[in-house]
């Protein structure tokens, strides 16, 4: 047995760090924390301390005897859990867990390489109980939060379900995202004509300059290129000014996550899982972390690498601090551990990420970029006398890189680049120089209003307010789009007309173009559902989504980790006031939010209100009230739409199913939506539409290339008998194929069905039963819905209809549930989907006065 047993809490982890230990060490994974707060309950004592009861994870018991077992037989017993709060508490709950002395050993670094682990080795200290009491901190008040103000959630906003929640962090995230929607909503989009020009210079070269201001109307921007007609245009200054890029600082959690959304298209959860098997196989150094810092080892390779791979001109070693007053500066920025490694990963995405980690890191020890600018000023003489405020000259920049310094390894992106920022080299050009005016246009141009929030952006509008820490912002997003208060989508653009007026050999023309606007790609729009709890929160408890108070109460876990708070102090100060509040609020009749409803106008066929509101089942338009003697109409709102800002005539349109949209072999199509979604009808049979057909919108050519689908893949033959049972044969949308037992069995690549015999058909129904029978190597009673499984390309983890590559160095067969969650990045303790309100469209199966669905005239399928 070994003398020693070193106890980490990932086993990627533990594999790496064994490699760098010798045979007197063993080392184990506790699988992420042992011990938490139960599910069920408060699990706080708030009248004494608000001590919380921990217990030990039911799908951790076996691990904890096992620990318990390694530790008796140990010598020495070594925690290296992460060197943050969380690590922290992980080993303490270690500590209490496996009964370990108060002394034990805890080891710490910052990257897993062979010298770290060592040096930790030799600079054990004990357990740090500010951090614990901080993370503990957390934990409670986060527990307090959700389980006394989520009920309130179900109580009082109608149609709400225990799918809703409330969370410090969370509630704040969401109000960010719900109030830009509201100042996109209502911006008023004022246009204004920007005027450039383009001059041939040197037989053909284009020099391209503006006017430094717009015009504010067609009228003014006309007269202005009136009067330019027959001009003169003359140089009348060239100022060249030297000036520098400086690389940017490396990588925080947060610069991090902005930038691989950025350059790599990644979400923040799935950055985070990257870095997270990057830092477990030792190639980079901890990767929650806000500070800037680099050590000055880490430094003295990153020049060394620098001289090698370029010269000394490129070389400029730099110290970044942090602004941020509670950043961690003894902690380091990201890096790689081996800067030598111009690449490192097991995959594509691993690759990807590191690559960019290494060359941020690099570039903030490089030279700065040397440029020389250029402003050429144009001046504009007229065959006449100009009006007042005539603007007597044009601009033209250009920018030219003398010395490429950091810049040959790295530039960083932002979130809104415009084209028209970019400045390129200008030709050669001379004061007093004449110039040939090829053509001076004014463009129409709107202003816009800000963009929604992407997850990168959230993530740095939270960390500006100082709300939220590294270990956070992943689980913060995740949770208000797996609770289905926000969703992450692409917005189509659309199309408007602008003006255009150009004047060319001294004529003028005008135009109306068309032009695409407000594209968004992977941005967080609010739903409805979002709507309601952040304006209920907002309305009743200010506090939980005030965002100076939420950064307050971020400052103050800091300074419970550093010793100068006592958390039970902390919370006592919290718990109090809202304690109050809620029950207040319980016992109020909160009548503002029973619906969230909206009165829209009147139906001008039937006369009666239309309003648009909140259900179980989502959201819907309602025509009419109930009564005993009629029941109102009622219609789901399509995605996308918004209880408060939907019009009248979009409500009304939602009534516009069933429709006919043409007939097919003398039969009508018609479009309706059902009890399992829209669908096409004809001759009284039903066909789905696809999740990429839109019910209000599809054409009568569409819905009949849907039932041709439907009846090729219909057509079937049977070859035999097989179990004294059936055996068909019969051509789908997916190509040739045997059914048996109600399942299909597609043929191999290149088998037709002519030619096919039974004994063929056999062999392909054995094969199914035998890949069907080995398909799930775990399954979770508790939660069917996560399974591992044995796929064609190596096993991977299945979580509803999302799939989860593993690491290479899990054992499928020893996961257990709460590491598949974490690898799918899902919270263990939220709750399982299935439990969740049904979606919209189930909405209408219910009775009308219980779950208002789409218009109940169509028959059921």
């Amino acid at each position: 047995m070994s003398k020693n047993l070193v106890i980490v809490e990932s086993p990627a982890k533990a594999k790496t760090i064994e490699g760098y230990l010798g045979h007197d060490f063993t080392v184990r994974s506790s699988f992420g924390h042992i011990r938490d707060l139960p599910k069920d309950g408060l699990a706080v004592d708030v009248k004494n301390g608000f001590a919380p009861s921990y217990q030990i994870s039911p799908d951790k018991k076996q691990l904890v005897s096992e620990l318990k077992r390694l530790a008796k037989d140990a010598d020495e017993v070594w925690l290296a859990t992460d060197d943050d709060r969380e690590g922290e508490a992980i080993s303490w709950h270690l500590k209490e867990a496996l009964g370990l002395k108060s002394n034990t050993k805890r080891i710490v670094f910052r990257e897993i390489t062979k010298n770290a682990i060592q040096k930790a080795i030799q600079q054990p200290r004990t357990i740090d109980l500010d951090l614990v009491n901080a993370q503990q901190a957390r934990r409670v008040l986060d527990r307090l939060v959700g389980y006394e103000l989520s009920p309130v959630l179900w109580r009082k906003i109608k149609g709400g379900s225990t799918g809703l929640s409330a969370g410090r962090v969370q509630s704040v995230a969401l109000r960010l995202v719900v109030e830009r929607e509201r100042e996109i909503d209502k911006h008023n989009a004022k246009s204004s004509y920007k005027v450039t020009a383009q001059f041939l210079v040197d037989g053909g070269k284009i020099l391209n300059a503006e006017l430094p201001k717009n015009f504010a109307t067609a009228d003014e921007a006309r007269s202005f290129l009136e009067q330019c007609i027959g001009a003169t245009f003359t140089i009348r200054n060239l100022e060249v000014k030297p000036a520098k890029k400086s690389p940017a600082p490396p990588f925080t959690t947060s610069t991090l996550q902005q930038e691989a959304s950025r350059k790599l298209g990644y979400s923040v959860d799935r950055t985070m899982r990257i870095a997270q098997n990057l830092y477990e196989a030792g190639k980079i150094s901890y990767m929650r972390t806000d500070s800037l810092n680099l050590s000055e080892e880490a430094v003295e390779k990153a020049t060394t690498e620098i001289r090698a791979a370029f010269d000394e001109r490129y070389v400029h070693q730099r110290h970044f601090k942090n602004k941020n007053e509670s950043a961690q500066e003894a902690h380091e920025a990201i890096r790689p551990t081996n800067f030598s490694d111009h690449s490192a990963g097991a995959d594509r995405d691993q690759k990807r990420l590191y690559e960019l980690i290494w060359k941020r890191a690099i570039a903030s020890q490089m030279a700065d970029a040397q440029l020389e600018r250029t402003t050429v000023t144009i001046n504009i003489r007229t065959t006449g006398r100009p009006t007042e405020n005539f603007p007597s000259d044009l601009i033209a920049q250009g920018e030219v890189i003398k010395f490429d310094g950091f810049l040959k390894v790295y530039l960083e992106s932002k979130d809104d680049e415009d084209d028209e920022d970019a400045k390129g080299m200008l030709p050669p050009l001379t004061i007093g120089q004449e110039l040939d005016l090829s053509q001076m246009k004014a463009s129409e141009k709107f202003t816009r209003p800000q963009p929604r929030y992407a997850e990168a952006s959230l993530v740095k509008k939270l960390e500006e307010m100082g709300i939220g820490r590294p270990s956070t912002y992943a689980p913060t997003i995740s949770t208000i789009i797996n609770r289905g208060y926000v969703t992450k989508q692409d917005k189509p653009g659309q199309e408007r007309a602008f003006r255009e007026i150009t004047l060319e050999r001294d004529a003028l023309t005008e135009k109306v173009g068309k032009e695409t606007y407000g594209s968004e790609k992977a941005k967080l729009f609010p739903t409805n559902t979002g709507i309601v709890v952040n304006d209920f929160l907002v309305e009743y408890f200010p506090d939980i989504v005030d965002y100076k108070f939420t950064a307050n109460v971020e400052q103050e876990f800091d300074l419970v980790a550093g010793g100068k708070l006592e958390w039970q102090r902390m919370l006592e100060a919290f718990y109090g006031d809202f304690h109050k509040n809620v029950e207040e609020i319980q016992g109020s009749n909160v009548a503002s939010f029973k619906t969230g409803a909206r009165e829209l106008g009147i139906d001008p066929k039937s006369g009666k209100k239309v309003s648009a509101r909140l259900g179980k089942y989502g959201a819907y338009v309602q025509i009419g009230e109930s009564t005993d003697e009629e029941k109102p109409q009622y219609a789901n709102l399509r995605d996308g739409q918004l209880i408060e800002t939907i019009s009248i005539e979009d409500a009304l349109s939602l009534f516009a199913l069933p429709r006919e949209v043409g007939f097919f072999e003398d039969q009508a199509l018609t479009i309706g939506i059902g009890k399992f979604g829209p669908y096409v009808k004809h001759d009284g049979k039903y066909v789905s539409l696809t999740k990429e057909d839109d019910p209000y919108t599809i054409t009568a050519e569409r819905a009949i290339e849907l039932i041709q689908q439907k009846r090729a893949e219909a057509v079937s033959d049977t070859l035999g008998e097989f179990e004294g049972k059936p055996v068909v044969t019969g051509k789908g949308r997916f190509g040739p194929y045997v059914k048996f037992e109600d399942k299909y069995i597609s043929l191999g690549k290149g088998e037709q069905l002519a030619g096919l015999t039974l004994e063929r058909a056999i062999e392909l129904i054995q094969q199914k039963r035998n890949a069907e029978a080995n398909k799930y190597i775990k399954e979770f009673p508790e939660r069917p819905e996560v399974k591992v499984v044995n796929g064609m390309y190596g096993p991977y983890l299945a979580v509803g209809k999302r799939n989860v590559r593993l690491p290479k160095d899990i054992d499928p067969a020893e996961l257990t549930l709460e590491k598949c969650l974490e690898l799918a990045g899902e919270d263990p303790k939220a709750e399982p989907a299935a439990k969740k309100a049904a979606p919209a469209k189930k909405a209408a199966a219910k009775p009308a006065a219980k779950a208002p669905a789409k218009k109940a005239v169509a028959k059921k399928k």
